[in-house]
């Protein structure tokens, strides 16, 4: 990985032939250009699958046989996942390529015609320019098991949207419905205040069930910790209750309706963790790090994740960089 600046100046020569690439969703555009800024041939446009990138490759490998260039950089803006399908395809045939920042093409555009209007063609320029100047990146494109392992922390930040989204909708429920459930039970995802709430019960309804069948309903997920207390405190906040009692059926359906996603939720959970675990046992320095104080298997594996394979940083700095932070001494 190159680091510096002056690193990725030295690595476009005379005999290097700069590419910039504007990347949309269904078409880009590509422009390229020496190490002093002389345009060759004229603007492309190739459509983002593989007849479009491999007509893409064939144009620049001719521009360069033709003009006499040894070597090749690609560069591109890197908007939204569009880029990522190319930057993988250029990884495949051992193109050379890297990322531009997409704040230093807005800057930039208004270089050459004194305006800031932007357009494909344009842009693909502007990204060129950036690449001559060594203002680029490599991106860190994940092979192997640190591959699979982004992807399982990809899974896991979705998983946890939905399992959010979720919880706050139970709670709603409990507001309109049965607000006192709560002082009974400080969370209503433990085993035994979820083993309630499946019972699919509104508060006059759950008054009317004797101590003995809750009891015994409660006894069948958590044995211990839940006496006949526990269940004269619910059938009292549930006689006092202040819940919304018009349209009981649909919400008593309101409520099945949430509580079986969240049972799914946990289990694709409880699934993706297994992954996770064999995953971070492929790779070896992971006990090292699990032996930190204070650092768990989750930081790790989004770390990692992020990362990829710590061997191919030279410096720690580096990883501070691509976490986009600029860490000083305060003393």
């Amino acid at each position: 990985m190159h680091s510096t600046q002056n690193e990725r100046i030295n690595q476009i020569t005379s005999s290097t032939l700069i590419v910039g690439v504007d990347i949309a969703k269904f078409k880009h555009v590509a422009r390229a250009q020496d190490y002093r800024g002389v345009e060759f041939g004229k603007p492309i446009t190739f459509e983002n699958n593989r007849e479009g990138f491999e007509y893409f490759v064939s144009w620049f490998k001719k521009l360069g046989a033709e003009q006499g260039f040894q070597d090749v950089i690609v560069g591109m803006e890197p908007t939204g996942h569009y880029w990522l399908n190319l930057a993988h395809f250029l990884r495949e045939q051992q193109v050379k390529y890297g990322v531009v920042n997409p704040l230093h093409v807005k800057k930039s555009k208004e270089l050459d015609d004194n305006s800031p209007t932007k357009n494909d063609v344009k842009d693909a320029k502007v990204i060129a320019q950036l690449v001559k100047d060594g203002r680029y990146a490599v991106p860190n494109l994940p092979q192997g098991v640190y591959a699979e392992l982004r992807e399982a922390m990809k899974i896991r930040d979705h998983l946890s949207t939905d399992l959010s989204v979720v919880q706050g909708r139970v709670h709603n429920w409990l507001d309109r419905y049965f607000p006192e459930f709560l002082t009974v039970f400080k969370d209503w995802e433990c085993k035994s205040a979820f083993h309630l709430l499946s019972l699919y019960l509104l508060p006059h309804e759950l008054v009317s069930l004797s101590d003995e069948t809750l009891l015994q309903h409660l006894r069948e997920v958590a044995k211990r910790g839940l006496g006949l207390g526990r269940v004269k405190s619910l059938k009292a906040a549930a006689s006092r209750s202040v819940g919304i009692k018009q349209g009981s059926q649909l919400a008593k359906m309101e409520l099945r309706l949430l509580l079986t996603p969240y049972e799914l939720l946990q289990k694709k959970f409880e699934e993706l963790e297994v992954h996770v675990d064999e995953l971070l046992m492929q790779i070896p320095f992971v006990p090292q790090l699990l032996a930190i104080k204070g650092i768990g298997r989750d930081t790790i594996a989004g770390f990692l994740a992020e990362v990829g394979d710590i061997e191919q940083y030279r410096h720690p700095k580096q990883i501070i960089k691509l976490a986009g932070l600029n860490l000083k001494e305060n003393t």
